[in-house]
């Protein structure tokens, strides 16, 4: 029987791979990669794909890999943790000055966002860290410095890394600030970011480690990529410990940006406001035991979204385009996930390439952002219709919000 909800990849000697990708467009390269994933076998039940789904390193984006018994880092990746945050406040359009520029000003000087380039001459601290972390910095890195010294005892290199001063930074990419009007014209503040540096290291190092694992036990899988760890083994567990707390810091990291983001506002807009009306903080790259069908699993969701019965999450558009705070449905076979986002149709190179700087500047029209050529890889023709993307997982989230970007800071 043909399910109107989603579509089937059946590959003989595989896990079928379940697309709810109805109405948007999915390349053959991203399926030959769910295909691959769909062939090991601990991967529980089936793949489930969320409508952002595109062609990731590693591993699918947009996808949610079930697992007993192993676990794959290069499916998680390498920005453990990453994710959104979105506060609700009782400002409204009206409070917000005419001019957002010095509001966009303010909320640039507040956090520390982009990255100093990776050329073999650059010397010194990198811009995108704090050079003096403020006393709001220090409590956050309280909470996660014990736990960390116990990594670096098993993972020396790990301490020379950007922890401590990564910790309430943006970094670069399409990690955002943003603040919002929903469709009442409330004002929200929502942003995007994960673990930073020490996440990366955390990621790349135990990558490493899973492809020596297969080389070490002559293990062939049809992409290198899929290198796994297996239950049982030190660096399972090593990988576990390491990567539940690369969790915990992306989630500090975005409270600890978010109170400096409030803290920025105040000093433009003098009027009293309050805010966590409602708020959300969820991942959409991490790893954690859930109960699935009757067993306790390993969930990896790349570039998803925990969606289960009353849950709130988010789910941006790309610059330029509306985001929605939604409320999971608690649907079964999407493993209680959504997308995470727009999803790319194209490479970052491919977007350089093929638009301009007045095609950014057009397509950004009304949000006071950056307008320059080193974010025209984030031009919202890069990304899929959002739209599009939301019909296809109406049976998984129900729209509770949508929000219009007025200011837009990137790294």
């Amino acid at each position: 029987m043909k399910n109107e909800e989603y579509e089937v990849l059946h590959t003989e000697g595989s896990r079928p791979v379940k697309m709810w990708t109805r109405g948007v467009p999915v390349e053959e390269a991203a399926k030959k990669q769910l295909r691959n994933t769909a062939t090991l076998p601990f991967i529980y039940k089936h793949i489930a794909v969320m409508p952002d789904v595109h062609l990731g390193k590693g591993s699918t984006i947009g996808s949610v890999i079930p697992t007993l018994g192993a676990v794959i880092p290069a499916a998680v990746g390498v920005d453990i943790g990453c994710g959104m945050m979105a506060a609700k406040t009782t400002l409204t359009a009206s409070d917000l000055p005419d001019n957002l520029g010095p509001l966009r000003s303010a909320i640039e000087r507040a956090i520390p966002h982009g990255m100093s380039p990776k050329t073999r001459g650059h010397r010194g601290r990198d811009e995108g860290s704090w050079q003096t972390p403020p006393s709001v910095v220090d409590a956050a890195w309280l909470q996660l410095k014990d736990e960390f010294d116990a990594i670096c005892l098993k993972t020396p290199k790990l301490k020379n890394t950007n922890n401590y001063r990564h910790l309430g930074t943006l970094g670069s990419g399409n990690h955002f600030v943003e603040v919002c009007l929903d469709e009442q014209g409330s004002v929200w503040f929502m942003l995007h970011s994960g673990s930073r540096g020490v996440g990366n290291a955390i990621g790349t190092h135990f990558i490493e480690l899973a492809k020596q694992d297969m080389r070490t036990h002559f293990i062939n899988l049809p992409d290198q990529d899929l290198a796994y760890l297996a239950e049982g083994t030190q660096h399972y567990d090593d990988y576990v410990e390491a990567v539940g707390w690369a969790q915990r810091f992306a989630r500090n990291n975005r409270e600890v940006m978010m109170q400096n983001l409030i803290a920025a506002v105040r000093t433009v807009i003098h009027k009293p406001f309050q805010t966590h009306v409602e708020a959300v903080n969820c991942h959409h790259n991490y790893v954690q035991k859930e109960h699935h069908f009757g067993k306790d699993v390993l969930i990896t969701r790349k570039g998803a979204v925990s969606a289960r019965a009353g849950e709130l999450g988010i789910i941006p558009g790309s610059m330029g385009a509306k985001s929605f705070i939604v409320r999971g449905k608690g649907n079964a076979d999407s493993f209680h996930s959504c997308s995470h986002g727009a999803g790319r149709t194209m490479s970052r190179t491919e977007a350089k390439r093929r638009f301009s700087l007045d095609d950014q500047i057009r397509a950004t029209e009304g949000v006071e952002c950056r307008k320059d050529e080193n974010v025209i890889d984030e031009i919202p023709m890069a990304y899929k219709d959002i739209d599009a993307v939301m019909l296809a997982q109406r049976e998984l989230v129900d729209v509770v919000h949508i929000l219009k970007q007025v200011v837009c800071v990137k790294g």
